[in-house]
């Protein structure tokens, strides 16, 4: 019997190509004509930032850019951000890039009304303000989800990365618009469309999954399974690229409902101690544990395996669906090889067992114990 569940309200979804175009009349009809924005851009999508900021412009909008973020946003870029929305009094935030510029975007449009720091509110040590900002989501990658969901990641001062959570971090449109990933590398392509199918395979396997979760979930992984090769095979396909997106905002909802597990508790250590990027850390980690996941959790693996087109021809086992699933990170093009001075076994240990990882560790199908999870980090290290 599953727990009794209550679901949050979701962004409203604009999705498809040439979506781009209804961003300008949906926040001129919602804000009004004249009104400000910030636009939190990832620094490396400039050409696609003008290009939002036009279609802004044409609908009487102004709109300020904000580019101060990296890869792993810290809470001080986040503050910063907040501070430009406050001194432009902007009626909304749209946060455009992928996972780390959306992240940034709605955590500074929930701490906006106060001057407090970011990191008083990481994992959830106080409740945000009253009087948040909206926020536009428009990712340019398809991975991270983050456009569908309640949480934030950001770094603190001492190098942790840490969640932030809360209703009011939920999105109030989101913009999926396959042209603005095109021009996306295929090494990025790879990691982002991986970190979907993970989340999507731990958000329907953990010990929180729920119906509500499989739907979405279930829906991801096939929807990855069919069109992230292709994506990456013929990058212009927008059927691909839009598939692939799809998946990642299904996938969001997934564990925005029933959360993650092992190979996203090792996939941060792994961000923050070798600064690896999160699609691939979390497409890694999963590998070395998704066999003994599967053993432990036979029937909710097996329809994850039935997503996979994986039960056909063939009877599905524990060990095929781990060979299947490496065989697609490695048909994608995922690199292997992690090499970073920091990264030991014995620290990255350390890192996966840190208290803000511990609540992935304890949704996991199956408890590892430390020496397992050790094994694991060997592992990872050894390729």
């Amino acid at each position: 019997m599953t727990a009794p569940l209550e679901l949050p309200r979701s962004p409203a979804l604009i999705a498809g190509a040439g979506s781009l175009a209804r961003l300008g009349p949906r926040l001129a009809q919602r804000h009004g004509r004249g009104a400000r924005l910030l636009l939190v851009a990832d620094p490396g999508v400039a050409a696609l930032a003008e290009r939002v900021e036009a279609a802004l412009a044409e609908a009487g909008l102004e709109a300020s850019r904000f580019e101060g973020l990296s890869s792993d946003p810290t809470a001080a870029q986040v503050d910063a951000a907040a501070a430009a929305a406050r001194e432009l009094a902007a009626a909304a935030v749209v946060g455009l890039g992928g996972g780390s510029a959306l992240d940034v975007a709605k955590l500074a449009a929930c701490v906006a009304p106060e001057a407090r720091p970011a990191a008083d509110y990481a994992l959830a040590a106080r409740p945000f303000p009253a009087g948040s900002l909206p926020a536009v989501l428009i990712p340019t990658t398809a991975g991270t989800g983050s456009e569908a969901t309640r949480t934030a990641i950001v770094t603190l001062d001492d190098g942790s990365k840490v969640w932030t959570w809360g209703e009011e971090m939920m999105a109030e449109l989101a913009l999926l618009d396959p042209e603005l990933t095109v021009g996306l590398p295929a090494h990025l392509t790879a990691a982002t469309g991986i970190d979907a199918l993970v989340h999507a395979i731990e958000a329907v396997t953990n010990r929180n999954r729920h119906p509500l979760s499989a739907a979405p979930g279930l829906q991801a992984i096939a929807l990855v399974a069919r069109h992230l090769p292709r994506a990456l095979e013929a990058p212009a396909d927008l059927e691909a690229r839009g598939g692939v997106q799809l998946a990642a905002w299904l996938a969001g909802q997934a564990i925005d409902i029933s959360g993650t597990g092992v190979a996203h508790a090792l996939g941060h250590a792994l961000g923050a101690l070798g600064h690896v990027h999160h699609g691939r850390a979390v497409g890694l980690a999963l590998g070395v544990a998704l066999a003994d996941n599967a053993a432990a959790a036979a029937e909710a693996h097996a329809a994850v395996a039935r997503a996979l087109d994986l039960t056909r021809e063939e009877q599905w086992t524990a060990g095929h669906l781990a060979g299947a699933y490496d065989a697609l990170v490695d048909r994608v093009g995922l690199e292997r090889r992690l090499a970073h001075e920091r990264l030991t076994p014995e620290s990255l240990l350390a890192a996966t067992l840190r208290p803000e990882n511990r609540p992935m560790l304890a949704a996991n199908c199956r408890a590892y114990s430390e020496a397992e999870l050790g094994g694991f980090c060997r592992r990872l290290l050894a390729a």
